[in-house]
């Protein structure tokens, strides 16, 4: 048997829309033709370094709180990076923004925090922008089943 890989989320949910965004990454992760991955779901303000260390790919999802991350992902940045510097070097990892403007600030400090820590980004980061649309659940389905097809594949 084929030793299970581990996808983390780390998923910033302040909101009943945001929690079905993250549970729709979960849901696609989980998906039943998905063998041998096991997927744990931390809020940023649980999650640490530890917990990176221990998978072999992560999901960060965030809201977009004044054309930046939210503080509390920004917090799990601040106590993991260096504990995490050069023993992740290219975790592969993937990223989803909730945006009610364009998003850009937002993936440009994950996008500067990431490259510090050399992780490989699998995927275009996915921007869900502007009013709350019911796509966004399906837009993150998909990624979360991608990201964990890719894993139990062997592909990243």
């Amino acid at each position: 048997m084929e030793a299970q890989k581990k996808l983390l989320v780390v998923a910033h949910a302040p909101s009943p829309n945001t929690l079905k965004l993250r549970q729709a990454v979960v849901d696609g992760a989980r998906h039943e033709d998905i063998e041998n991955v096991e997927v744990r779901v931390l809020s940023p303000l649980e999650a640490g370094p530890e917990d990176v260390m221990a998978c072999d790919a992560i999901i960060l999802g965030t809201t977009e709180n004044l054309g930046y991350m939210s503080g509390a992902l920004k917090d799990f940045f601040d106590r993991s990076y260096y504990p995490c510097l050069e023993k992740t070097e290219a975790l592969p990892f993937a990223c989803y923004i909730r945006a009610g403007h364009d998003g850009t600030g937002t993936r440009r400090a994950i996008e500067s925090i990431t490259t510090g820590l050399r992780w490989k980004r699998i995927q275009e980061p996915l921007i869900c922008r502007g009013d709350y649309r019911d796509e966004f659940e399906e837009q993150c389905r998909e990624l979360g089943l991608y990201v964990a097809a890719s894993l139990d594949a062997g592909l990243i």
